[in-house]
């Protein structure tokens, strides 16, 4: 029996979109009883970006990919799967992967989505790294992408402050010079607290039976219940995946977490001994982007000239499942845009 053969993979390019709509902490207060201090100082958050009039998921995905695919240097028809991480897609189905595909005329990617919530990005990072490393795809563009801002109850407080729009991708490619960029990765779940942070989806019954009731469909969130889970699980995940790696944390240059709340953020940083500089946060322009933080996150590292050659990242997802992952990741990606422009 021939021996199977295994590659590396190699982060290729980054990218993102927002809407452009942007509604700020004191736009927030004409409606709540609220105001920019409080939110603030208990999120993080002054500003959140949001879709309006006919902007889609799919939109906000493909300019997102679009964008990674440009750093990148490679053109659609290259990539041979498509994967998407989004929980508030704009169908059921088709998924969005594949309208994505049919947008960029990528005719040789495969094409599918997961649901992973805020840790999607993670969670889609580590199918894509299995698919590369056992020989079945040498190019995929990985998508994150959340729009909540149409799933909010905006009267709700504790939830519609937190929550904003946007995507983020990521080309992943076969390496050709025998190193992995994505050096380690630890994926966890706890289905017994899964209704601690859920969007439902109601339908409505078949008329020949009972009828059901009409119901709202909005977030809802125990959000002690979520602060006590990621406090625990989180740092456990992290140095899990470093010591995987064969790394400590004082040797990771950057922690880049699901931009979920700063206080949450920075709790786990102190609990693991981080030094605040190394902890990235976005989530002030931002907001909570779910499955889109994470490259979102990276894109603005990238322009704050934060990211070096051979940097060392410790990426981690967090959110509804309950799931929540970490992936180390060493940066090697070099933007094409500026070697043709």
């Amino acid at each position: 029996m021939e021996k199977q053969q295994f590659f590396q993979v190699k982060l290729e390019g980054v990218g993102r979109c927002l809407p452009k709509k942007v509604i700020t902490n004191d736009d927030l207060v004409k409606t709540l009883d609220t105001s920019d201090e409080w939110i603030s100082s208990r999120t993080g958050i002054r500003e959140r970006r949001v879709v309006s009039g006919n902007e889609t998921s799919v939109g906000l995905a493909v300019g997102a990919a679009e964008d990674a695919l440009g750093f990148a240097g490679i053109p659609a028809g290259d990539i041979d799967l498509i994967i998407t991480a989004t929980s508030m897609p704009d169908n059921l189905y088709p998924s969005t992967s594949c309208e994505v595909q049919g947008i960029l005329k990528a005719s040789n990617a495969a094409a599918f989505d997961i649901a992973a919530a805020c840790s999607g990005f993670v969670y889609g990072l580590s199918v894509a790294h299995s698919y590369i490393t056992n020989g079945t795809y040498k190019k995929i563009l990985l998508i994150g992408v959340d729009v909540h801002s149409r799933f909010l109850n905006w009267a709700d407080r504790s939830t519609c402050i937190l929550f904003g729009d946007g995507a983020g991708a990521v080309v992943l490619s076969r390496s050709e010079d025998g190193r992995s960029d994505i050096l380690s990765i630890d994926l966890r779940s706890d289905g017994t607290k899964a209704g601690s942070l859920k969007i439902p989806l109601y339908g409505k019954n078949c008329p020949f039976v009972e009828p059901n009731s009409p119901k709202e469909q909005y977030v809802s969130m125990d959000g002690s219940e979520i602060l006590k889970f990621t406090l625990v699980k989180v740092p456990d995940s992290i140095k899990y995946a470093v010591g995987l790696a064969g790394f400590s944390l004082d040797e990771i240059d950057y922690f880049i977490l699901h931009q979920a709340n700063s206080r949450i953020i920075s709790a786990i940083g102190t609990r693991l001994n981080i030094p605040p500089h190394k902890l990235v946060m976005t989530l002030d322009k931002y907001g909570n982007t779910s499955a889109a933080s994470i490259p979102i996150a990276l894109v603005e590292m990238l322009e704050q000239s934060k990211l070096q050659q051979g940097s060392t990242l410790a990426l981690c997802g967090f959110g509804a499942g309950l799931t929540w992952g970490t992936a180390i990741v060493k940066w090697r990606a070099k933007d094409c845009r500026k070697a043709h422009g």
